[in-house]
């Protein structure tokens, strides 16, 4: 399993966000990934920071579809693949309901049958095709063309069967949140596998996004993940993945405590059928910073295969 860190954090410079990659890649660990959200745009800070720190893997988990045209968004992720080095991972998803309908004023009706047509399109276009595709929410034709950009991977933020399936069926994996391992093992990986068997694609990538805190306050830690993120628990696709696991908030999702504990819980995530785990490392400088060195010793203790 490969280790890597979301990158990001209110009110960080450029320069600081940058500086959180390139700590990871002094630290051993294999990518960072940036989260898109109404700030900066995670496919740029991405070609930036490959640009900035050569040989980590950079990628976003994830960046918006509504907003963004599959024709437009092949351009920029080809871009950043080229200015990367073919180093770029590229997570999409529709994102939810009250963030796209209240700030961009779109439609969110039937984001499954918006995700399935977004990928149709935009998958040929990462390989350099001609598309002419005309669906019920989109229509795209067109080629774009990046000379040196091989076409990235594409991981679907999937939490229920439906995007699941089409993470197996039309993308290269999954990207979870708010997901234990138990869950990863038992539903995420079993439901993606068997969607790419099917579609007779490779075996699927499954990236799960977890906060991470060594600590000697884990409840703490809890408290204030619950102060300033617990309303996003509401969100419909939340919910359902939180009740899932019989959890009443996204705070019971991080994982806390000593270096013991936190590297239990990592390598039940490998046992699980995680093929990355991209870190939230959180709390106070000296809690980030030993959440940062227990990454980098399982790293180099086991070349990554935690």
């Amino acid at each position: 399993m490969k280790l890597g860190v979301l990158a990001g954090g209110n009110g960080l410079g450029l320069d600081e966000l940058i500086g959180q990659v390139r700590e990871a890649a002094e630290a051993g660990l294999d990518s960072a990934y940036f989260n898109q959200v109404l700030s900066w745009d995670a496919v740029q800070l991405a070609a930036l920071a490959a640009r900035e720190v050569p040989g980590i893997a950079v990628g976003t988990a994830v960046t918006q579809t509504y907003p963004r045209h599959p024709l437009a968004l092949a351009g920029q992720a080809l871009t950043t693949q080229a200015a990367s080095g073919n180093r770029f991972t590229l997570g999409i998803g529709p994102s939810h309901g009250p963030l796209i309908e209240t700030h961009f004023g779109l439609s969110y009706d039937r984001p499954a049958r918006h995700v399935r047509e977004y990928l149709s399109a935009l998958v040929p276009l990462l390989r350099g095709e001609q598309v002419d595709y005309r669906g019920e929410t989109l229509t795209a034709a067109g080629r774009v063309e990046v000379p040196g950009a091989e076409p990235p991977p594409v991981l679907l933020a999937a939490l229920g069967p439906v995007m699941l399936r089409m993470a197996g069926e039309l993308a290269d994996g999954a990207v979870t949140v708010w997901t234990g391992p138990e869950t990863i093992a038992d539903h995420v990986t079993p439901a993606v596998t068997r969607a790419a068997a099917a579609a007779g694609r490779p075996r699927p990538r499954v990236v799960a996004g977890v906060i991470v805190s060594v600590t000697a306050d884990p409840e703490g830690v809890r408290r204030q993940v619950a102060e300033s993120l617990g309303p996003v628990g509401d969100l419909p696709s939340y919910r359902a993945i939180l009740d899932r696991q019989g959890r009443s908030g996204v705070e019971e999702t991080v994982v806390a405590g000593d270096e013991s504990a936190v590297e239990r819980a990592v390598r039940a995530y490998a046992e699980a059928g995680a093929t990355e785990l991209v870190v939230s490392p959180f709390g106070d400088a000296r809690e980030r910073a030993r959440t940062l060195g227990l990454l980098a010793a399982l790293r180099g203790r086991r070349g990554g295969d935690q």
